[in-house]
């Protein structure tokens, strides 16, 4: 079942069917469907696998998940209100890195680093250049003579502001001394789409994009350590020359309001779907990289991640 409202009558609903969180202890929950928010529009990564999340979700737990939608400013929206809900474990909404941190950094993202309560962090997504199948650029090193003869000409498009997407096409930028332009869209599925419809150039997406696009699009390099199993032909930008590694990692947040025991109960449903075979096997096939970043390991992963990300920002000029 799939939902697309407002912010508002999300938290309305809530609020509206919430039990207190001292009427339920996590042995008992979850006792009815969750509802799974998603900064972002359908059809990109966090869509993607937290629909191969709901395909197994009663399996483990008994009950329903609903997804609902709540696109804006590239998550922002989304997440400088998720303490504004109800916090008894009933309604979560889907997390990004290196978004939640580079957003608060370049300022006014309505929310902070530290408000926000992930308890779990299930997989990840390399980046990726993107050329429509049609493009004249069969390689990545075309793009780049082209982009050095017409700076600023090349437009890249990617899911959001501050997104790994940004970040990574930022990074490209200034190992390949180029300079392109990237446009933001409200998440992966319309960054695609622009891209399809030869609206950029390309496109600084995730690799997983391919495999729901397949021969539509062409892939130029992907920020993957090494080549990935699913696209064996597509070289790493470190083969062609460029040091550049990254993406994006998902997860799942509760209000702060959350109680600890409900936090964790939450993440070890996570932990279980993420062992699931068939969610495995769903999610390996499309392209994912699953990780397994439980509640108890969040505090360092974050700081871990924040470090490494502000580094990474503050060279690129984000934020000061």
């Amino acid at each position: 079942m799939t939902i697309k409202c407002t912010f508002a009558a999300a938290a309305a609903m809530a609020l509206a069917t919430a039990l207190p969180a001292s009427a339920q202890t996590a042995d008992e929950f979850p006792s009815k469907a969750i509802t799974y928010i998603l900064p972002f529009d359908p059809g990109g990564e966090s869509d993607i696998a937290a629909r191969f999340q709901q395909a197994v979700w009663n399996a483990h737990t008994g009950h329903d998940v609903i997804i609902q939608y709540q696109p804006g400013a590239g998550g922002a929206q989304a997440w400088s209100q998720l303490n504004d809900i109800a916090g008894d474990g009933y309604t979560v909404m889907g997390i990004n890195l290196p978004h939640t941190i580079l957003q608060p950094l370049e300022g006014n993202a309505g929310y902070t680093t530290e408000d926000l309560t992930p308890i779990h962090y299930f997989h990840y997504t390399p980046n990726a250049i993107f050329v429509p199948s049609d493009s004249e650029f069969e390689t990545l090193q075309q793009l780049v003579d082209h982009a050095t003869a017409n700076p600023g000409m090349v437009t890249l498009a990617g899911s959001g502001s501050k997104s790994a997407n940004n970040l990574g096409q930022l990074e490209f930028d200034q190992a390949a001394g180029i300079t392109t332009t990237y446009v933001p869209f409200s998440g992966t599925g319309p960054s695609i789409t622009a891209v399809l419809g030869n609206q950029t150039t390309g496109g600084f997406n995730y690799a997983t994009s391919a495999m729901a696009q397949g021969d539509a699009l062409r892939m130029l390099a992907v920020a993957s350590e090494e080549r990935m199993p699913a696209f064996p032909d597509v070289p790493t930008f470190t083969e062609l020359g460029f040091e550049i590694v990254g993406g994006a990692y998902r997860g799942i947040a509760v209000p702060a309001s959350t109680p600890e025991d409900i936090r964790q109960r939450l993440s070890d449903i996570v932990s279980e779907i993420n062992a699931d075979p068939e969610f495995v096997t769903r999610m390996e096939e499309g392209g994912f990289v699953l990780t397994d970043i439980p509640y108890d390991e969040m505090p360092e992963f974050v700081a871990q991640m924040t470090e490494e990300y502000s580094a990474g920002a503050a060279a690129l000029g984000i934020g000061e």
